[in-house]
């Protein structure tokens, strides 16, 4: 059920095959610590995907030994999970688990548009799919740029297309064709003129109301461009009185928003994040009505409520200095001694390199003086024997003097 991809095959075979058949591949690294964890979990979705009669066929590429190949494939980073469809290759993106990896596999192999010729089989997948959009009526432009739109983010989540007779009975339509979104026990309907582009509005709808959010969850929910209200909270303790007071979503432990916001946010807590702009809002005191919540909220919306954090040019200061400690602290917490010499060594290197600068320059200025001394020395000396000279002809003629004063005394 699993083949290694280049290495039970040559390269030119695996081209020529992969044109003609779906291939979910994994481009890893023999020393990658998080491939050597994902490898486990890449056998149990071969085995799945063999089990279940699919027609994907499940391989790994050592991509240090075939740089050319998955440089091809725009690999940079490991592990890489790719779909590989004829010339077309989707990126998987989401949690490393065996049944995301096996839906998401499920979802690309398949049509990029799937019809709903009945309304059995409408409702049918409606139970199945928490998110799911679907077009409505005949040929169209629109339609032409809904399948554009499917195209892309089929990554993401399921496309549908269905008559107006194969809807349920509670969805009404303005308009034919139409684009809904079918979500939270409920639907939205497009309006090109309120929600602009076509793209740009399955992007911000495709999660639920509701989520349970991680890190991956809070970076996915950064590209549309949506305020994310968050109940920071322990799971462990999660209860029914807290969880439908949350309009998004909790996060389980507030390790992820600390680093964040470089703050500590207590537990439980509500905090509201602007992804657009690294703005954050946050409730100061705890939650103990639902009103209170809401107006917390329309305070965010309408502007009232006082913004912490932004991208500006001191928080992004601050961001390198809380990046650099929490780097240093997270080293010496699991390795003290790793971090001894990690850090200690460059340290002690400069220590020395700044000891022998100065060292050099104190030796070079007392170099220069002794010269300078040396050079001065000659012509001190010369002027001494000048003034010495001088006095022997002084005492000279004073002998001279006193010696023919003598004479004429005599």
């Amino acid at each position: 059920f699993f083949l290694k991809c280049y290495c039970f095959c040559p390269q030119f075979r695996f081209k020529e095959k992969r044109m003609d058949e779906v291939w979910l591949v994994e481009f890893y690294a023999p020393w990658c610590g998080y491939c050597k964890k994902l490898e486990p979990v890449w056998y149990e979705v071969g085995a799945e995907l063999k089990s279940s009669g699919s027609l994907i066929n499940v391989g790994k590429m050592d991509a240090t030994a075939f740089s050319s190949v998955a440089s091809e494939f725009g690999v940079r980073g490991y592990p890489t999970i790719k779909l590989l469809k004829g010339d077309l290759a989707y990126n998987y993106k989401g949690p490393r688990t065996k049944e995301d990896i096996i839906e998401f596999a499920n979802r690309v192999a398949g049509p990029v548009v799937r019809a709903l010729p009945s309304r059995q089989m409408f409702e049918g997948v409606l139970n199945r799919h928490s998110v799911l959009f679907v077009y409505i009526g005949g040929d169209s432009p629109l339609k032409e740029k809904y399948i554009e739109v499917a195209s892309e983010m089929i990554v993401y989540t399921y496309f549908f297309s269905a008559l107006e007779d194969a809807l349920p009975t509670n969805v009404t339509l303005q308009e034919l064709p139409s684009v809904a979104v079918f979500k939270d026990r409920t639907y939205f309907l497009y309006d090109a003129y309120q929600d602009g582009e076509l793209s740009s509005w399955v992007n911000r709808e495709r999660f639920r109301g509701y989520l349970h959010i991680d890190g991956f969850t809070l970076y996915e929910l950064g590209e549309t461009g949506k305020l994310v209200a968050i109940a920071v909270v322990d799971e462990k303790n999660l209860t029914e009185e807290i969880a439908p007071k949350v309009t998004f979503g909790h996060m389980d432990g507030n390790d992820y928003i600390n680093s964040l916001i470089m703050g500590e946010v207590p537990v439980p807590s509500i905090i509201v994040l602007n992804t657009s702009n690294d703005q954050y809002f946050l409730l100061g005191e705890p939650v103990k009505t639902l009103d209170q919540l809401v107006q917390f909220i329309h305070s965010v919306l309408d502007g009232s409520a006082q913004a912490q954090g932004g991208d500006g040019i001191f928080q992004r200061i601050k961001r390198v200095a809380f990046d650099a400690r929490s780097t240093v602290m997270s080293v010496f917490r699991s390795s003290p001694l790793l971090g001894c010499f990690l850090f200690g060594l460059p340290l002690g290197v400069i220590s020395l390199m700044c000891y022998g600068i100065c060292t050099a320059e104190s030796d070079d200025g007392t170099e220069e003086l002794d010269l300078l001394k040396r050079e001065a020395l000659p012509e001190e000396d010369e002027y001494e024997d000048r003034r010495r000279e001088g006095e022997e002809e002084e005492e000279e003629e004073r002998q001279e003097e006193k010696s023919a004063a003598d004479k004429k005394v005599d």
